[in-house]
């Protein structure tokens, strides 16, 4: 049986590509973002913004995607920053997405900016895998206008951990044979999936790359870290059998979750929050004529340690109010109404195509109240869905700083109605 032949393809700076593209072809703009220190982030007044995207010559004054805006301000004054441009970017990965579809029809969109394609028996097509990959690279930047990194290797992993070695508009290949040499050295903080919090965990057990945990025994990895460190050492021993998924799997649950812009220290600041994430993902489930009778919270300290709670609810719902209601008793369980967060999410699960209530004492709702409810629902989500998520919001939120739907939910998101952009989204061919 002939060896896998997987590609992870990933956008470089994805949306600030795509924008600076669409500045310059569609909007006639001169300068290119791309060539100056420039990053797409969320508003400059909020103090929870963060960098979403940035340029090469941004990252030359240490900006880092994920750190919060005032801060890239601060190592560069000048940078310019634009905002999120949602619908162009769902736009723009479409392209994409069509476009590695040429080479194979085995793609599996990771997220809106990268993608796994397995390459298998497409030799006699395009070449060797390099070869295929180096005319993938050249087809997107000659007709999307935007640079990719390519991973090459035998599976999913290694081929993500390959893309990742050296950006922008790289080609690199990781297959078994050369995992000492090019996978072993890295810090263990590199492999898939470790966060900070994780590999703190095992720098006390004496690992520090990938390597050390290779070679580490996997049964004291996994009664220090639990199923979690017995999946990572398999990682890190590049083992992983999952194929290449074209069709995504049906939701099984919706989700939401935000950083907050300072430490939540007061329950208020906590069911705020948390009605800001119930929107979201309320209006998902209505979005999608699915409801859920699981709700869940999670919850992520200052020192990043995490901790969550669920509740089965009497009925099926996808209304705003009883979701929230939900989650504030969740939230009032799961903290201690001391510790400082960092971070709040919520989760429905066990979905149903339908609802279902228990009009009883138990669930103290009546069907005229629960009808009511959802009309109500009903006719915010018309509004938003035409005059945008800002035409309607709750008192609570009225001349705050905390959104009304975190996380946002545009009306291009809800909707699928998206800024045109041309058939080729180009950019000026200055990038190399």
């Amino acid at each position: 049986m002939s060896q896998r032949v997987i590609f992870h393809v990933d956008a470089n700076s994805a949306f600030l590509s795509w924008s600076a593209a669409y500045r310059v072809k569609v909007l006639g703009e001169s300068q290119d973002l791309r060539l100056v220190p420039s990053a797409v982030a969320g508003d400059k007044a909020s103090r929870h913004s963060i960098i979403l995207a940035k340029s090469t010559p941004a990252k030359k004054y240490g900006i880092q995607t994920g750190e919060p805006l005032f801060q890239a301000l601060e190592k560069c004054p000048e940078l310019v920053v634009i905002p999120p441009d949602y619908g162009l970017y769902v736009q723009a990965s479409r392209h994409f997405v069509a476009m590695l579809r040429e080479f194979s029809p085995a793609v599996e969109q990771y997220s809106i900016d990268e993608a796994w394609v397995d390459m298998t028996g497409t030799q006699r097509l395009w070449g060797s895998p390099r070869l295929a990959a180096e005319l993938m690279r050249r087809r997107i930047w000659e007709e999307l206008g935007f640079t990719v990194n390519i991973g090459i290797s035998s599976n999913k992993l290694l081929a993500k951990m390959a893309g990742d070695f050296e950006k922008p508009n790289k080609v690199h290949t990781l297959f078994p044979e050369e995992m000492e040499r090019k996978f072993y050295p890295l810090p263990v903080r590199d492999l898939f999936l470790v966060g900070r919090a994780t590999e703190g965990k095992l720098q006390r057990m004496g690992i520090y790359t990938i390597g050390d945990l290779a070679s580490a025994d996997v049964k004291m990895v996994k009664r220090r870290l639990g199923k979690q460190g017995e999946m990572l050492w398999h990682f890190a021993n590049g083992r992983n059998a999952d194929a290449v998924t074209p069709e995504p799997a049906e939701n099984k649950g919706y989700s939401n979750a935000t950083t907050t812009a300072h430490d939540v220290v007061t329950r208020e600041e906590g069911c705020q929050v948390l009605l800001s994430l119930c929107e979201t993902v309320a209006a998902r489930l209505r979005r999608d004529g699915k409801w859920g009778s699981c709700v869940s919270i999670h919850l992520r300290t200052n020192e990043f340690r995490h901790f969550s709670h669920q509740r089965v609810l009497h009925g099926a719902t996808n209304i705003t109010t009883e979701l929230f209601a939900a989650a504030c008793q969740l939230f009032d369980e799961a903290w201690d109404g001391i510790t400082p967060l960092r971070q709040l999410g919520i989760q429905v699960t066990r979905l149903s195509g339908e609802p279902y209530q228990q009009f009883d004492f138990l669930s103290g709702m009546d069907p005229v109240r629960f009808e009511r409810k959802l009309r109500l629902d009903e006719t915010v989500d018309a509004l938003r869905d035409k005059y945008g998520e800002d035409i309607i919001c709750r008192a609570k939120f009225s001349g705050g700083s905390m959104p009304h739907m975190a996380g946002g939910l545009s009306k291009e998101r809800r909707t699928g109605v998206t800024k045109p952009i041309p058939e080729e989204c180009p950019m000026e061919k200055k990038v190399p």
